[in-house]
């Protein structure tokens, strides 16, 4: 009860409270809660609204009930205001390195705690904990993870190339390890550490206040070390960020050296001394021309790649190893194996036996065993190209200049970095003045004092206390109070003859270097000088070989497995559920006309093969789609297989979605001079520039428009002077030339090549370039034609008979023209393939049945047709395509005199119609 009546008195004492819930606690202003207010203010009158004076009467009574000690804002101004201040505090405070010393405040507070700890490289190691714990309540209210984390990579050599804490314990290692607690590792400075802080003591760097006051820290270090620029830095701020690498401490010692004497020299210049980024880890860069980039302009691109040789195997001999000794900087080294095992197993890089992390303290080490059949340099090229062995480092050089982040080509960070030391040294220099000029004056007095020490002795003894004694000097002998109370701290000891002598010398010794101070101040070229002797006294201290090698060569130099790869000639093999694959014609041995053939290709029972095409490994396959689009792919990317093979999927190699390949051909250069000759089955023929198919996209691009129901069924390339010779399924053909085909882009139609009855379609032509036509039916057999036989017609007309298809012949396969000392290849529905020489087949009329080929099962047919044709020696591989003729499969000397009778009466008959 007495809880209810003190609730309700509360409420009659603050009303507007309990009338409304935003004036129960302190409200910023938002626009829509100051609108109607501004509105009433603009007209010159309150607002009729009930609702605006409901809005403007909480606003009110909000504002006033505001303790005096908060203000009203707009929250977007303030989030504005704040946002700003907060990028501000990450950009100068935190992300990003001083031009001057190349540190971020924390890395520079961690070498000041341990330079005050006297943690010195000369001194014992002490717990990190200990240092973190000084760093942390002193100077960096951080986190104590944020700072260890700082400290561990500061003591890692494969992080930064010249580690600047000594550490002792586990700092981790390039595996990703994590470092051991704080509280069992141990370090100090390194000795190339004390190099930063050299001078620190004498008034060379300003001093601010610590976090809450109590103390001061550096603003930055003296910095006798190009530290930005030998150590690098990477930071991500707001907005920002940078990405510095490392160099060698000879080349940056002579940049800055060369800067000093020759102050007009530009970044390009330098370049040639500081000859690119130097990593812990090694490796090698490709190239020069991002590192030229990057130190002209402040940003660029290098790229690097793992130290690797190929070796022979000690497993086994005739195979081949990859040893892997220096990997590009910030890689991984077990995520490296791991990820090159996984490719391995997934079949993503062929060849890879096994793989092996063989790295020790004597240095890393990855081996990698090769299979027995793999090409090493194409495996170790696959690496490169897929994983870390080659990455990119993109140089970014922003650092704080004068307290504003600036993106700094080389010259100007070494400049910056000379105009650090120019003002340190003069720092110190009149430090170092002061302090001569107070000595000399103290010994002065002293001088003074010895001259007449009887008097002085007296007039101290005199003195009742030491102020008396000290006003009776100063008064007495002309003396300062500084010189007074030397004199009076001054041991009895020192009034020697010997002693007088040492204060005599001294002097002097003070008096030449007060000159010698005064003049480097007032002489830019002695503070030059002293610069540049402190900066090669570095170099002999602590200057080292470079790690990283630079092949100046390799811009550019992708190392593509083609490099590697023979330009050889292979049967390329496709079926009708698109399986393809690639076979060397060794496999192929050349038999006689009307043999078995061999097995060319294993198919799933209802898969047949669809075509074959003979082409150079470095050629590009054009394939063609049932949609009239065309996709790229290079010949030594098709899988190699044996012949008793399947192949692989098209789909793995190209993006066909649910397309079929309807033809394909190999293209060498795609030259603006030569045209693409392309047939469908309904008779149309199209003629387009091959120059405007070399632009591969990954999903194709449209190469011809087809009608509906028909299909594209060949193509071939041509100088666009060419006669061709279009053949059908029933055996008709025409001669026309090519010229009247006109050329189209292509996205066109194309003409009518021939007129075709209702059954029947277009099968392939051929260039009208060879002395015979050659044609082959489904049954196996087929005939060679003199190209004279075929007369030469215009353009889509009904043509002339080719070849009799009725009976034992079958429907036309397809055409060829040919020579004598050509070889063909000739694939059945099954995967038979036999390879036999040209002129092994007769030469008989057009309207011929033809002589046996190729031996079939029952329900197997002939379904492609390639030729050889030999190459000049020495162009490609040994001159020839084929291997010697061999086998006793073909037919017998009788069956071949039979045929050649049959042949012959055909023709007999067909010459006596004709007369008819």
């Amino acid at each position: 009860m007495a809880d209810e009546k003190k609730r309700e008195k509360t409420d009659k004492k603050e009303p507007a409270a309990s009338a409304s819930p935003a004036s129960s606690k302190p409200e910023i202003k938002t626009p829509s809660s100051t609108a109607p207010a501004a509105v009433s203010s603009a007209s010159g009158a309150p607002s009729s609204s009930p609702a605006s004076a409901a809005v403007s009467s909480a606003s009110s009574s909000a504002s006033t009930s505001l303790p005096s000690n908060i203000h009203s804002r707009l929250i977007e101004k303030e989030m504005h205001t704040s946002y700003i201040d907060y990028a501000m505090s990450v950009i100068v405070g935190r992300a990003l390195p001083d031009v001057r010393d190349g540190f971020k405040p924390v890395h520079r507070r961690v070498l000041f705690a341990m330079y005050e700890l006297s943690n010195s490289h000369d001194k014992p190691y002490k717990k990190c904990a200990r240092v973190v714990g000084e760093v942390l309540g002193k100077y960096h209210p951080h986190g104590d993870t944020s700072i260890y984390d700082t400290m561990v990579r500061m003591a890692q050599d494969f992080s930064l190339r010249y580690p600047l804490v000594d550490g002792q314990g586990n700092f981790g290692s390039v595996d990703g390890d994590n470092a051991a607690a704080m509280r069992y590792t141990e370090a100090r400075m390194a000795k190339i550490a004390d190099e930063m802080l050299l001078d620190i003591d004498k008034k060379t760097v300003d001093f601010a206040p610590n976090f809450d006051g109590t103390l001061e820290e550096p603003t930055v270090l003296p910095s006798k070390l190009p530290n930005l620029l030998i150590n690098g830095s990477s930071g991500i701020a707001v907005g920002m960020a940078t990405n510095i690498p490392p160099h060698n401490l000879n080349e940056v010692c002579d940049a800055v050296v060369a800067l000093i004497d020759k102050p007009e020299l530009d970044s390009l210049a330098l370049a040639q001394i500081v000859r690119g980024p130097d990593f812990p880890t090694g490796a090698q860069i490709l190239g020069r021309s991002g590192i030229l980039e990057a130190y002209a302009t402040g940003r660029g691109i290098v790229r690097v790649r793992a130290c690797a040789e190929i070796l022979d195997s000690k497993k086994e001999k005739g195979r081949k190893a990859i040893r892997i000794s220096e990997l590009p900087y910030q890689v991984n080294k077990a995520e490296l194996v791991k990820t090159i095992a996984e490719m391995a197993r997934d079949k993503k890089i062929e060849g890879i036996a096994d793989i092996q992390d063989r790295s020790d303290k004597d240095g890393l080490e990855v081996h990698i065993e090769l299979k027995r059949d793999a090409n090493a340099d194409i495996v170790l090229n696959t690496l490169y190209a897929k994983t870390q062995l080659e990455t990119t480092f993109g140089i970014i050089s922003i650092a704080l200049v004068n307290g504003e982040p600036k993106t700094l080509p080389l010259r100007n960070m070494l400049w910056e970095f000379v105009e650090h030391r120019r003002v340190v040294i003069r720092r110190r220099s009149q430090f170092e003045l002061d302090g001569a000029k107070e000595r000399k004056h103290i010994l002065e007095g002293l001088k003074i004092a010895l001259s007449d020490i009887d008097k002085i002795i007296n007039a101290i003894k005199s003195a009742k206390d030491p102020n008396l004694a000290r006003a009776a000097l100063v008064s007495g002998w002309k003396l300062s109070e500084k010189q007074a109370n030397a004199i009076l701290d001054t041991k009895l000891s020192r009034l020697t003859s010997l002693e007088r002598d040492k204060i005599d010398e001294e002097d002097r010794q003070l008096a030449k270097l007060i000159l010698e101070l005064e003049s480097i101040l007032a002489d830019p070229k002695k503070v030059d000088a002293i610069i540049r002797a402190d900066t090669l006294g570095l170099k002999d201290r602590y200057g080292d070989a470079r790690k990283t090698k630079i092949l100046e060569d390799a811009d550019g130099d992708s190392f593509e497995a083609e490099d590697l790869i023979p330009d050889e000639p292979a049967a390329v093999m496709i079926s009708e559920d698109g399986y393809i694959k690639r076979i060397s014609l060794a496999e192929y041995k050349s038999q006689k006309r009307g043999g078995r053939g061999v097995k060319g290709s294993e198919t799933k029972d209802e898969d047949r093969v669809k075509d074959i095409l003979i082409a150079h490994t470095h050629d590009t396959l054009l394939f063609f789609t049932t949609a009239g689009q065309v996709h790229w792919l290079k010949v030594w990317k098709v899988p190699a297989a044996g012949r008793y093979a399947m192949g692989k999927a098209i789909v793995n190699l190209l993006d066909i979605g649910q397309e079929k390949i309807s033809c394909w051909i190999p293209v060498r250069e795609f030259s603006d001079k030569e045209f693409l000759l392309m047939a469908t089955k309904k008779g149309t023929v199209k003629r387009s520039s091959l120059a405007d198919y070399s632009r591969p996209r990954k999903g194709g691009i449209i190469a011809i428009t087809l009608r509906e129901g028909d299909e594209l069924i060949r193509v071939r390339k041509t100088d666009g002077k060419k006669e061709i010779l279009l053949a059908s399924a029933q055996g008709q053909s025409i001669r026309f030339a090519e010229e009247e085909v006109r050329e189209i882009g292509r996205a066109g139609q194309g003409v009518k090549g021939i007129e075709l009855s209702d059954k029947d379609e277009v099968v392939g032509f051929c260039l009208c370039d060879r002395p015979t036509v050659l044609t082959v039916c489904e049954n196996g057999y087929g005939k060679r034609t003199p190209l004279e036989d075929y007369r030469l017609q215009g353009r889509a007309g009904s043509g002339i008979i080719n070849i009799k298809t009725e009976g034992r012949n079958g429907l036309v396969v397809s055409v060829k023209t040919v020579t004598d000392e050509d070889e063909i290849l000739c694939v059945s529905s099954k995967g038979q393939v036999i390879r036999m020489p040209v002129k092994d087949i007769s030469v008989v009329g057009r309207n011929t049945m033809g002589v046996r080929l190729m031996k079939l099962d029952e329900g197997e047919k002939v379904v492609a047709l390639e030729h050889l044709t030999p190459e000049p020696s020495g162009e490609n591989g040994n001159g020839e395509l084929g291997g010697k003729m061999e086998g006793n499969d073909g037919p017998k000397p009788d069956e071949k005199k039979e045929e050649k009778k049959a042949g012959d009466k055909e023709e007999k008959k067909t010459e006596e119609k004709k007369k008819e």
